[in-house]
C-alpha cells in the first residue's frame, strides 16, 4: 500500500475529543508528507477546538500510530482549527484588516473607526466592521441600530447586521438590560473567536475595520494571534495626556509586529468664524508619530454632522470629506 494513503488512513481513526468524531469525519487530515530520508511525517491536522488538553490528547494518539504502529523516527504536527477554512480568516479571502487602538477612551475612537468604515464604503469597497470595544461597545449606538440578538443561517452561522452598506457585528448586540460586562480574559477570547469564525461574513469584503479597546490588555493580543497581518490606526488627541498613552499603544502594536498605517490626530481644533481654536491644545498628533516612527495622516477636527446626525458625516460637509482622504490614503498604503 502507498505510504501516504496507509498512513492516512490510520490516523483518521484518531478522535478530536472536542467533537467526539474521528478525523475522518470531519476532515482533519488537512496534510501528509512523510520524508523517507528523515524517516519522518509531517501532518496538518483540524481540529474542532485547539485548545492545549485537546492537542495534547491528540497528539500522544498520532506519536502511538506513526512510531509505535508505523515506525517512523519523527514527527511534527500543525494544528488548525477546522472552522478556519470558513471563515473570514481563511487565506482563500483576501481581506485587509484595519485595527483601530488608542491609549486611553475618550478620544474618539470608535467614531473615527465608524466614520472611516462609512467613507471606504462611499468609495465602492465592501467592508465590514468589528466592535471589540468590548467594555465599552458604541458603534450600533452610532449607527442608531436597534440592539436585538443576531439571527443563524441555515449553517448555524451569525448573520451579521447592516447598516449604511457596511455589515457590523458588536458585543452589544449579545447583552441584555444595558448591564456591564463583567467578562475576564478567556471569555472575552471567545466572544473575539465568534466574530471572526462563527460570523457569515459576506465573501466579497475587502476591509475589514476593527474598533480595539482602549490599552494593550488581553483583546489586544487575542487579535494578534487571530489576524497578526492586521495593520494598526492610532488615534490621539492634542492633549499631552491622550497622546502620552496613545505612544504606549502604538509600542504595544509593534511589540506585537503589527504594522502601523499611521496616527490620527482626533478633536484636532474648532474652527469658529474662520478662526482656528486648539481646544484640547497642539501637536500631540505629531508628537505620537514621531515617537512611533510614522505619519500623521490626518487631523479630524471637532464638529456636529450638518446632516443632524449624532456621529456620522456626509459626503459633501467638510469633515465628511477629511474621512473621505483618510480612506483614500489607507487604500493607497495597503
Amino acid at each position: 500500500m502507498d505510504k501516504i494513503k496507509e498512513t492516512k488512513e490510520k490516523i483518521a481513526l484518531v478522535i478530536d475529543p472536542s467533537s467526539e468524531k474521528t478525523l475522518g469525519e470531519t476532515n482533519g487530515v488537512k496534510h501528509v508528507a512523510i520524508d523517507d530520508e528523515k524517516e519522518s511525517v509531517n501532518l496538518v491536522i483540524g481540529l474542532n477546538e485547539v485548545d492545549d488538553k485537546t492537542k495534547q490528547v491528540v497528539t500522544r494518539s498520532l506519536a502511538k500510530i506513526i512510531k509505535l504502529d508505523l515506525k517512523y523516527k519523527g514527527l511534527k504536527i500543525d494544528f488548525q482549527l477546522l472552522k478556519l477554512d470558513n471563515s473570514i480568516l481563511s487565506k482563500s479571502r483576501e481581506v485587509k484588516y484595519i485595527g483601530i487602538a488608542s491609549g486611553k477612551g475618550g478620544v474618539g475612537k470608535s467614531t473615527v473607526a465608524a466614520n472611516l468604515a462609512l467613507a471606504l464604503t462611499r468609495l465602492g469597497k465592501k467592508v465590514g466592521l468589528i466592535d471589540a470595544d468590548v467594555y465599552g461597545s458604541s458603534i450600533p449606538t452610532i449607527f442608531d441600530m436597534d440592539i436585538q440578538l443576531p439571527k443563524a443561517n441555515a449553517d448555524e452561522k451569525i448573520i451579521p447586521f447592516v447598516k449604511e452598506g457596511i455589515e457590523i457585528i458588536s458585543t452589544e448586540f449579545f447583552l441584555r438590560d444595558e448591564k456591564p460586562l463583567m467578562w475576564r480574559g478567556p471569555m472575552l477570547g471567545k466572544m473575539l473567536n465568534h466574530f471572526f469564525y462563527d460570523i457569515a461574513w459576506d465573501e466579497a469584503i475587502e476591509y475589514m475595520v476593527v474598533d480595539l479597546p482602549p490599552g494593550t490588555g488581553d483583546v489586544a493580543m487575542d487579535i494578534q494571534k487571530l489576524i497578526p497581518q492586521s495593520q494598526m490606526l492610532i488615534i490621539t488627541t492634542p492633549h499631552p495626556s491622550a497622546s502620552h498613552v496613545a505612544i504606549k499603544a502604538g509600542y504595544a502594536a509593534k511589540e506585537l509586529k503589527h504594522e502601523l498605517i499611521g496616527v490620527v490626530e482626533n478633536m484636532s481644533f474648532f474652527t469658529h468664524k474662520e478662526e482656528r481654536i486648539n481646544i484640547f491644545g497642539e501637536g500631540g498628533g505629531k508628537r505620537v508619530a514621531e515617537k512611533l516612527d510614522t505619519d500623521l495622516i490626518a487631523q479630524i477636527p471637532i464638529g456636529q454632522p450638518q446632516s443632524g446626525h449624532h456621529s456620522l458625516f456626509d459626503v459633501h460637509e467638510p469633515i465628511g470629506i477629511d474621512y473621505l482622504g483618510l480612506a483614500n490614503k489607507i487604500i493607497k498604503s495597503m
